[in-house]
């Protein structure tokens, strides 16, 4: 477990969300009842499951390309990285809304890019929503010189992407770079070579799973 994580157990991103609830539900409480109040404090649980952001264990394995999210694989394909110009491996992690939500850095390198695109909110599940949905990309030369792109994809629920990066930050793997909210999608793109160690169906972790070996 990384200590210094230094980001608050609790993502900044829902502070307002979570002291939303825990008023209402407090105010119901007082001003009515526990049980017309029950929903409120339903809907607080929730909210602070959801915007939970631990701090998680970076593996030493040089060589690796860490998930940026937690979730289920839903895609391993070659098909075409619009963002770096070239063919890829794509490797695609499906966010539900109990997963953290948080995302992460998946290789050490410098950003040569950042670009965002407005478009639907489709079901992130789905494999139109890579290219239909409104997402942010973020590409990152390694220093061996090899290209990795991370995509942040809304989802049907989804209607914010938060991206705090920019071109020319240099970052570490692991390191938190984003976040999206309620239930979404982030696609990696590697170089055709790279080995996945991943299947369809698997459930990830961000920083602490290897996605593919470079």
């Amino acid at each position: 477990m990384n200590n210094s994580y230094p980001h608050p157990l609790i993502a900044r991103e829902g502070w307002p969300f979570v002291g939303f609830t825990l008023a209402l539900a407090l105010l119901l409480t007082v001003l009515v009842s526990f049980w017309w109040a029950l929903p409120a404090w339903v809907a607080f649980i929730f909210v602070v499951q959801f915007f939970r952001d631990p701090a998680r264990s970076i593996p030493a394995q040089q060589n690796a390309v860490l998930s940026p999210a937690d979730g289920r694989i839903v895609a391993i394909e070659k098909t075409r990285d619009v963002y770096a110009d070239r063919d890829a491996l794509k490797i695609s992690v499906f966010m539900n809304v109990f997963n953290v939500h948080s995302n992460r850095v998946p290789v050490d390198g410098k950003i040569s890019q950042v670009q965002y695109f407005p478009g639907k909110f489709v079901n992130a599940d789905l494999d139109k929503a890579s290219t239909e949905n409104e997402r942010n990309a973020i590409v990152i030369q390694t220093p061996e010189g090899k290209c990795v792109t991370s995509v942040q994809v809304a989802g049907l629920i989804a209607r914010r992407i938060l991206c705090y990066v920019k071109p020319g930050d240099e970052l570490k793997r692991g390191q938190r770079y984003g976040f999206i909210r309620f239930g979404s999608r982030v696609d990696v793109y590697l170089p055709l070579e790279a080995k996945p160690l991943v299947a369809i169906g698997d459930k990830v972790h961000a920083s602490t799973t290897l996605l593919a070996e470079l």
